[in-house]
């Protein structure tokens, strides 16, 4: 999917270490993850090769030289996609969590959006029936964090809220549970 240079692609090895940084300043500066150490690229690396294996969407947007955000020399991983089991247990196995996250130079592009249509879209071709996404968010917060914003306008409903679950960065935090059916009606 291209637009204004932009495009979405399946992540590949090389995308590891990129994919790793984008991570990384949301495990150190953010409650969006509740992961604590950011995971090698090497991690990274195998992840991408586990949803490779298991025929699930692992995607990246790139953005082209010359584009606001991009460096110099050629194209540059602005964010990524990426869908993990929801639950070790097998009664979930049709069920996927989504991940989303974008380069802090290259938010408010519609990177979101863009990877997370054409992630729910690639997971309408394989067996999933399910995707869950699981947001953090202040207890006291008043408005929607973009990223239900987000899911919301991608179909996801919410089906629940798990008031301070987890603790980051000195506070209480809440998650947001929206589900979204890949198989409506059936």
């Amino acid at each position: 999917m291209t637009d204004s240079g932009i495009s979405v692609r399946p992540a590949e090895h090389g995308d590891a270490e990129r994919i790793a940084d984008v991570f990384a300043g949301y495990v150190l500066a953010s409650i969006a993850t509740f992961v604590e150490e950011p995971p090698s690229a090497s991690t990274w690396a195998e992840r991408i090769a586990g949803a490779r294996d298991r025929k699930l969407p692992f995607l990246v947007a790139d953005l082209p030289e010359g584009h606001s955000s991009a460096p110099p020399g050629g194209l540059r991983v602005a964010g990524f996609a990426a869908c993990a089991e929801f639950r070790p247990h097998a009664a979930y196995r049709y069920t996927v969590e989504d991940s989303v996250y974008i380069a802090p130079e290259a938010t408010g592009q519609g990177l979101g959006g863009r990877l997370l249509t054409t992630l729910v879209e690639e997971l309408t071709h394989t067996e999933m029936r399910q995707v869950v996404a699981v947001i953090a968010t202040l207890p006291d917060t008043r408005h929607d964090t973009p990223s239900i914003v987000l899911h919301r306008r991608l179909g996801f409903e919410i089906v629940g809220r798990m008031p301070a679950v987890g603790y980051k960065r000195g506070q209480w935090v809440d998650t947001v549970l929206m589900q979204k059916d890949l198989r409506p009606g059936s």
